[in-house]
């Protein structure tokens, strides 16, 4: 190692590491920046940014053609990496380091409803091309971390299924803690700027002073439910007519995402209430700037369907609001929304249930921020990056294990389809999606 004090740690993130982040990027940035304090830290991203920046070295790298990676993976004591290609995930094998899989972002899940529309020979092969790199991060990390314990119970699971969980591994460490522990999303230390620049009014100048404004801060997702939050507020804007639903996020690259907000857009437009009650926001708002946002807000919504995405889910997004003190109105299903409802954090309605969401709305907002403000301050405290990351620290100051999981006597190797999937990626198919020339597959969508 390069000494007990500064381990060398490198993080690998397909996403960009830029001035505006989806979740990915976010959790990265933000692990990185803790964890400054006590290693050498590089992030090596999918972007274009470069150079030293609060403390973290940035590094741009090709996820399929990762040649950038070969000096920073060389030399590092511990990498932290999500699932990756197979050129990627290769050279992770080989290096010396301690390697970390972070499946903070339930992908194949994803992966189901992203190509929910696609023909069922397309939407296999993505599926399975998914499950791919899950499971050879499986094989091919030391440790493993994740958002939450409904998640870990999920990721459990899939090693037994591997056999990946052998005699020997549980007589070291029964509970596994030291093979796949939490690493939730974070919040900052710091609590939000006092005077933040800009913010919803400021963007959109047609939503009046008086206005008391609901935030979407989050992208629109086919597994997440846009429509019923649309038709909650026109229920809502019938007895409240300064209520005011605002789409912070822009419209994504992805077709399934485009194709989610136009329909969102289509129904406000339906109901009549298209810029005037509903408001979209075109382009993503910088990392930095967010705060000038929740700032605006009297309180933030999230809906979302009933389905597996759901239930291991982790809406990073709304750990925002509990740092900037916006009370949260979500459906229910997956680990936040029990914070929230236990915490008392804002109100909880069930999914697709338009009445009870605008009921939840209302109550919020006739509570008002200040009334929750002291146990979001609370929640906040206790989720914030620096506590986040201390199973990433702990590993950190340890030399690399002598045995991964994947590498114990009696693991049965990949099955034979996965091999000559990632036999022909090596052989050619990197090189189509190096140059674009395979649609859909070039950018990692992750979660935001």
């Amino acid at each position: 190692m390069a000494g007990a004090e500064h381990p060398r740690v490198l993080f690998v993130c397909a996403d960009p590491v830029a001035a505006s982040m989806r979740g990915l990027g976010i959790r990265c940035w933000e692990l990185a920046r803790a964890m400054s304090r006590s290693a050498e830290v590089t992030i090596a991203h999918g972007g274009t940014t470069t150079g030293m920046q609060e403390g973290v070295r940035l590094l741009s790298y090709e996820p399929h053609a990762p040649s950038a990676l070969a000096s920073p993976a060389a030399s590092a004591d511990m990498i932290v990496a999500h699932p990756q290609w197979p050129a990627v995930d290769r050279m992770l094998r080989r290096s010396r380091a301690r390697v970390v899989i972070d499946l903070y972002c339930p992908e194949t899940l994803e992966t189901l409803e992203l190509f929910a529309a696609a023909g069922p020979l397309e939407r296999g092969q993505r599926t399975a091309t998914t499950l791919d790199r899950l499971h050879a991060a499986l094989r091919t990390g030391h440790n493993f971390v994740c958002a939450s314990e409904t998640q870990r119970d999920l990721w459990l699971g899939t090693m037994l299924a591997l056999r990946l969980i052998t005699p020997s591994l549980y007589e070291a460490d029964p509970s596994l803690r030291e093979v796949i522990d939490v690493v939730p999303f974070g919040v900052p230390g710091d609590p939000p700027p006092a005077a933040a620049r800009g913010g919803v009014r400021a963007a959109i100048p047609a939503i009046p002073d008086e206005a008391e404004i609901v935030l979407w801060n989050g992208g629109i997702w086919r597994w997440l439910d846009a429509q019923t939050a649309i038709r909650a507020v026109a229920e809502l804007a019938r007895r409240r007519r300064q209520v005011r639903l605002v789409f912070m996020g822009g419209a994504d690259e992805h077709p399934a995402a485009r194709e989610a907000a136009a329909a969102a857009r289509e129904l406000a437009r339906e109901l009549g209430l298209l810029d005037r009650v509903v408001h979209f926001h075109q382009s993503w708002v910088p990392y930095g700037e967010r705060a000038a946002w929740l700032a605006d807000a009297a309180c933030a919504v999230s809906a979302h369907a009933e389905h597996l995405e759901t239930r291991f889910a982790y809406r990073t997004r709304l750990l925002d609001c509990l740092w900037a003190g916006v009370p949260i109105v979500c459906t229910s299903g997956d680990d936040l929304a029990d914070l929230v409802a236990r915490e008392r954090l804002g109100a909880v309605a069930p999914p697709g249930d338009t009445v009870a969401l605008a009921r939840a709305l209302e109550e919020v907002l006739r509570e008002g921020r200040d009334s929750y403000a002291q146990r979001l301050r609370n929640a906040a405290a206790g989720q914030t990056w620096a506590r986040a990351c201390a199973p990433l620290v702990r590993w950190s100051a340890h030399p690399r294990p002598g045995r991964r999981p994947g590498e114990a006597p009696g693991v049965v190797r990949p099955p034979t389809a996965q091999r000559a999937r990632e036999a022909a990626y090596l052989l050619g198919g990197r090189s189509l999606l190096a140059r674009g020339g395979l649609p859909g597959l070039t950018a990692r969508r992750t979660r935001s």
